[in-house]
């Protein structure tokens, strides 16, 4: 009896690895990356130095009998800005993760349970790349990072949802997002479109978000529109990216430029510029950079140089930079 019932657990236990396996599949991926950066400048509390990225992308799903593709992703980070439960130290590997339901003519729903974005999020990277945050930890520069910087990046947080709509008439699709009420906060809301025309070249994104404070006086919206336009090797970028917040001499505005030459399938030059005005200031942070990037397989080199002037929206002189990056990523 003993063996008929071993017998049948084994035939069983056969069978759900076989359902398990037709059902869907999981896949990983990976970057690691490896920089150093030199800056000059007055007063300066961070000089030359190396820095190291990396991170596993776990990837997986199936369809379902009804016809509703199902989809996990979850990310392994090391450094983490998620809080270790046991250390206190900021250092849990673990990142992003979501779950996604989509069928063609519904698009696709997103649960994330950590790393949610907003409409304005999704789009928030300004034309030239944030050269901004290139600077952060310096003395000096840190009204820039945390206030516009902050406001800019504004997540959605954690168990919140995301919408992406199929492509409703050629090149449009539109999305929202969505964060729950939580303590001492509103829910948050936003609404996006973007179009693109392979044809001529042309891409378009704007969306409207709440950013969600944890005071009423924090809170507020944030506004993005964003555009390039390719011609041949050339392409030329535009955005501006706007919050209004309730707290006086709170609220930002960043306008941006880039343009990008592609010289050939691995070498790419771009020269972009960033203006960034503060509610009650009398002076601009602005902001310039200068890059070539090298690709080879699954292998980048980027060389860059960028400037800051009146970082904290003043011209004192131990408020402009300048900074030297190269960085080698890997994909694989």
């Amino acid at each position: 009896m003993n063996n008929i019932k071993k017998i049948g657990l084994t035939a069983l236990a056969a069978s759900l690895v076989s359902v398990s396996a037709n059902a869907g599949s999981m896949s990983v991926s990976g970057s690691a990356a490896l920089g150093v950066s030199g800056y000059s400048g007055e007063e300066l509390n961070a000089g030359t130095g190396f820095s190291m990225g990396n991170q596993l992308t776990f990837t997986g799903g199936g369809e379902l009998d009804n016809g509703i593709n199902v989809s996990l992703s979850f990310v392994i980070d090391q450094g983490d800005d998620e809080t270790d439960n046991e250390t206190g130290a900021g250092n849990s590997p673990f990142d992003s993760h979501s779950l996604s339901l989509s069928t063609d003519m519904m698009g696709t729903l997103t649960f994330n349970g950590e790393g949610g974005t907003t409409t304005a999020n999704m789009i928030d990277k300004t034309a030239a790349g944030d050269i901004w945050d290139k600077f952060d930890g310096l003395a000096n520069a840190d009204k820039q990072k945390n206030a516009q910087g902050n406001y800019a990046t504004a997540s959605a947080g954690n168990n919140s949802f995301y919408y992406s709509s199929p492509e409703l008439m050629e090149g449009l699709t539109v999305n929202a997002s969505y964060q729950p009420q939580g303590g001492n906060r509103t829910s948050g809301t936003g609404l996006g479109a973007a179009y693109s025309n392979a044809d001529y070249g042309l891409s378009l994104n704007y969306a409207v978000a709440d950013i969600v404070g944890t005071t009423k006086g924090a809170s507020g919206d944030e506004t993005v529109i964003k555009a390039s336009w390719a011609y041949g090797p050339v392409t030329v970028s535009y955005s501006d990216m706007s919050a209004d917040i309730s707290d006086a001499s709170s609220d930002y505005d960043t306008e941006s430029f880039a343009v990008s030459y592609t010289v050939n399938e691995e070498i790419s030059i771009t020269y972009g510029i960033e203006d960034t005005t503060q509610e009650g200031a009398t002076t601009d942070a602005e902001y310039e950079t200068l890059s070539a990037s090298y690709t080879a397989g699954g292998m980048t080199v980027t060389a860059g140089a960028h400037s800051a002037e009146n970082a904290s929206f003043t011209t004192a002189s131990n408020e402009d930079y300048e900074k030297w990056t190269l960085d080698l990523s890997f994909a694989f």
